[in-house]
């Protein structure tokens, strides 16, 4: 079953996104040289702390880190740790939290200084591939659709799209159904429905779709080690038109 929001969770939602994403954007702005993760991760609990939320991933299945982490080759769940970042990285911060009882859930890429211009392009294209799924999860498309959408995008740049990690329901729960693939068939799959909470997330590699979990059980890096970029937001089907971006920090 795929849950159908209230408008009194989707207010709650709507609460714990835009914290999310507030966190997500102050934690984003901290990728530098000579930082490691694991700064990156305590900058993001001290965060959480101070607005009154809780990592949604801290201690979730025994995951060790109140953010993901990943750089580089690491396409997703990245430990946070000592690895120092170098200007030229790519660095993917995923970080979720809970308010109000509900989950919000978001990832970006950052590019550390003066990047490749085929990395520069990679966090392009996984943005844009983010873009059109969002543009098509609206109520009467199906689950293919949406997939359908990131793939085009990402393959027609001559990019991986990741098979084996995907979107998903998010609400109450940080994984809720229906998982949202990054590719698929149009007009297959589940009915979207307004009230319907997703979250999705494109992972594109520079080359083969193909990951390894490393040794941690945790984090996820491309088998030919070229590199990755994560985007996703949490979303709200509505009645009309696209899927609303609930992940977005608030304007100053």
């Amino acid at each position: 079953m795929i849950p159908i929001k209230t408008p009194a969770e989707v207010r709650s939602m709507r609460v714990a996104c835009r914290l999310s994403a507030q966190i997500l954007a102050e934690v984003a702005a901290q990728v530098r040289p000579g930082a490691t993760t694991g700064e990156l991760d305590a900058f993001a609990a001290g965060r959480m702390q101070a607005l009154g939320v809780k990592s949604a991933f801290f201690g979730y299945g025994g995951f060790p880190g109140y953010t993901c982490i990943s750089l580089n080759e690491e396409v997703v769940h990245g430990i946070p740790g000592p690895r120092v970042i170098n200007a030229g990285d790519l660095v993917s911060v995923d970080l979720g939290v809970v308010a109000e009882g509900f989950i919000g859930d978001n990832a970006t890429t950052v590019c550390v200084g003066a990047t490749d211009a085929e990395s520069v392009r990679l966090c392009e294209v996984c943005e844009a591939a983010l873009a059109a799924g969002i543009a098509a999860a609206r109520a009467g498309n199906r689950l293919g659709d949406v997939g359908y959408a990131v793939q085009t995008v990402a393959e027609a740049a001559g990019f991986g799209v990741v098979r084996d990690f995907c979107g998903h329901g998010v609400g109450r729960k940080l994984h809720e159904d229906p998982q949202v693939p990054n590719f698929g068939t149009p007009g297959k799959g589940a009915v979207l429905k307004p009230g319907m909470t997703l979250a999705i997330e494109p992972m594109i590699n520079q080359g083969t779709f193909q990951v390894d979990v490393m040794p941690n059980r945790w984090t996820v890096r491309t088998r030919d080690r070229k590199r990755s970029a994560h985007f996703e937001h949490t979303v709200l089907v509505g009645t009309a038109g696209p899927a609303e971006i609930l992940t977005c920090a608030e304007k100053k």
